[in-house]
């Protein structure tokens, strides 16, 4: 059973408005030394090193490249302990690729440790490579654009049908009185699929 504060945090949740985000702008690293790191996002992920406001009083830097930032902290202290095994399932930030096989070939030329991993749906097959930054966070690459990005629910929208005795619910609802059951609107799930590509599309340009 979930306690009192579960339930409040749930209500407030869901009185609440989306917040207006745009996108994803940054991820923050606490790292140990920023040139060595710095070095590492550049050489081995193409990031380039940009101008950071120059109120900021602290060690650190900031990277930009493929439509997002990484911004590095530089702290000898609330670093995570180093990680010497590669877990595909821990922390990470993912990247795109278009070609699996010459990242495997520059990770080989590097001499960088990295593990595999496949995902497969519906005949699709993903291709995952992981390692570990100087600090031990752990970064992916794949080609996981691959998988197509659906909504988890086949029929997002429904409509209720016309009222039929064969067609309506034997039991009661959530709010204690029986309902017609709702079939699916194959037009308003079209209509939000062709949104949901476009906004995809959008996110990519």
């Amino acid at each position: 059973m979930r306690n009192a504060g579960e339930f409040e945090d749930t209500e407030r949740w869901n009185s609440s408005s989306k917040l207006p985000q745009l996108c994803l702008n940054h991820v923050s690293f606490v790292c140990k030394s920023v040139s060595k790191s710095v070095r590492f996002y550049e050489q081995v992920l193409g990031f380039v090193l940009i101008k950071r406001p120059s109120s900021f009083n602290f060690e650190g830097a900031w990277l930009f490249n493929h439509g997002i930032g990484i911004h590095l902290l530089e702290s000898d202290k609330n670093i995570p302990e180093k990680k010497g095994k590669i877990n595909p399932k821990d922390n990470h930030i993912s990247f795109q690729c278009s070609d699996m096989g010459l990242v495997m070939q520059k990770m080989e030329e590097m001499k960088m440790e990295y593990v595999t991993a496949k995902v497969e749906e519906g005949g699709v097959i993903v291709d995952q490579l992981f390692f570990h930054d100087p600090d031990g966070y752990m970064v992916e690459i794949c080609n996981c654009q691959n998988l197509p990005v659906l909504p988890i629910s086949s029929c997002p929208i429904k409509l209720i049908t016309n009222t039929n005795a064969n067609h309506t619910s034997s039991s009661s609802s959530f709010y204690g009185e029986q309902r017609q059951e709702m079939s699916c609107s194959g037009e308003a799930a079209t209509l939000m699929m062709e949104g949901l590509v476009m906004d995809v599309m959008n996110i990519s340009m």
